[in-house]
Formats: structure tokens, sequence, C-alpha cells
């Protein structure tokens, strides 16, 4: 149940904060403002490690964030396997900030893995998949996604694309095997409840900003969380609300709208 107010808050980044290396509109205003406030980042994205997307948003010329406040798909599914199954051994699909993540934790070995973890980003061809399909089928490796879309954004010299995501790219291997993968990022409550853990707060003081109604939004209002939707990324303003989708508490057009709102019902939440 949710508490009268929020007094921590949990944000999404790609598509909230940025499109591609541009800042949207509210972004600088709200990092600064959020700076003295509980807060965390939460992202579906597992190609970057926490550090690098900190300096991409430096780099645009955003406020740096503390990368401690970053938590990835990648990082919490290395978190998850090193809690569930200590020392691990895994196979990886993925870009670099996936292997990154487990490595800490875990052993990489394509030959006697337990795990096989898909994430985003180039990676995944006929050999990777060979190898996965047969880990999973002769060892009886887990099947694990750090996150469910089936697309996502991306801006490459100057031109939006739509890239396959980690929901497309694990499919291949849930098909070959016919294993249903264990999902870890957003709308499954994992990444939600460890930074609240982080942030020593309850479901229903805290606050999820996000872009998409599928995964930000649905995943935040199962657990009692207050939620608001920012239409500045793949939910364009004026699209209908899909049915049988938890309504936001808040639905605006962008950063600057939600940060007046906020300000009126709830004065000195953003600092």
């Amino acid at each position: 149940m949710k508490h009268l107010r929020p007094h921590a808050l949990l944000l999404d980044m790609d598509g909230l904060l940025y499109h591609g290396e541009q800042p949207l509109p509210g972004a600088p205003q709200l990092l600064r403002r959020l700076d003295a406030r509980p807060h965390a980042f939460i992202t579906n994205n597992p190609i970057r490690t926490p550090e690098q997307l900190a300096d991409k948003l430096q780099a645009m010329g955003l406020p740096r964030p503390d990368p401690r406040r970053i938590i990835t798909s990648a990082l919490a599914t290395a978190r998850w396997l090193a809690h569930t199954r200590p020392g691990f051994r895994y196979f990886a699909v993925g870009a670099s900030g996936l292997d990154a993540a487990l490595r800490e934790v875990g052993q990489p070995d394509q030959d006697t893995a337990d795990v096989v973890v898909i994430g985003e980003g180039p990676g995944l061809d006929y050999a990777q998949l060979t190898i996965g399909i047969n880990l999973i089928l002769t060892r009886g490796a887990r099947l694990v996604a750090t996150n469910p879309d089936l697309t996502v954004d991306a801006v490459r010299a100057g031109r939006h694309l739509v890239l396959p995501g980690g929901g497309a790219l694990v499919a291949p291997f849930a098909a070959a095997t016919g294993v249903t993968p264990t999902i870890i990022g957003k709308p499954e409550p994992l990444l939600y409840e460890m930074a609240l853990a982080q942030l020593a707060c309850a479901p229903g003081a805290c606050l999820m900003i996000g872009d998409r109604p599928d995964t930000d939004i649905a995943g935040a209002a199962r657990l009692g969380m207050w939620t608001a939707l920012v239409r500045s990324g793949r939910f364009p303003p004026g699209r209908s609300w899909p049915e049988l989708m938890p309504p936001p508490d808040y639905d605006t057009i962008d950063l600057p709208q939600l940060m007046a709102e906020l300000e009126r019902d709830f004065p000195g939440l953003l600092g």
C-alpha cells in the first residue's frame, strides 16, 4: 500500500534522461535537484557498466551521477546469481558490460557452465547459439536473460534505429531447448527490490519515473510504488494507454511538466 508521500525516487535512463547522445529537456535540472535526495537509477540496458553510464551522462553535459547509484540489469543478474548459485560458472552472450558484471562474482566457462546468460548487444551468432543450446540440453545449465525487452531504441549517425533487445536474443535459445528463461530486469521485481533495499525504502514510499508502460510502470505498480510516465521515449504523447496495464499516478509529456506537478503535490520531494 502506498504511503501518503513518496520520499525516494527510482529513475530509468535511456528515453527519460537522454536519446542517443542527446540529453532530453529537463534532465539537467532534475539530476541537479535530486543530488541531495534518496534516489537510484535502474536500467534494463546490460551493455554498459555503471561507470560507463555515468561517463556517458557527463559527456553529454549532464551532471555525473555516482555510479553506485546505477543498477543495470547485468549487475542485478550477477548479484542474483551470486546469491542463488555461489561460485557459478557461466557462458554469456552480449556486450562487455554483462561479462564485466558476471566476472566479478562468477567464472566464465563455455565448456562446463551451469548458467547461460543472455544480454544485449553484439555477440550472438550460430556458434554462440550452438554452445548455449548444448550447455542447456546436455549439462542442464539454467537459461537466464538480463531483460525481456524485445526491441530497444538507438541513434546511429543521427538516425533512429530499432535494435533487438534481450527478449529477442534469448528467444532462439528458449525455442531450441524448450526451456523458459529466468528474466531479471523490469518489469520483474528484482531490479526494483535491489534499488529499494539500497535506499532502505518501502515500495509505497518510492516514486518510479520511466518512459515505458510495459516495463518501468507495470513492474513498479505491481510492487505498490508510486509511478510516473514521461512520454519522451518509446511511448509518445497522444497514444492510448494499453489495455490491462496499470495506469500511472502521473502521465506527462516531458520532465519539466512532471517536475512542476511533483513540486505542486509534494513540495521538497525533488530537493
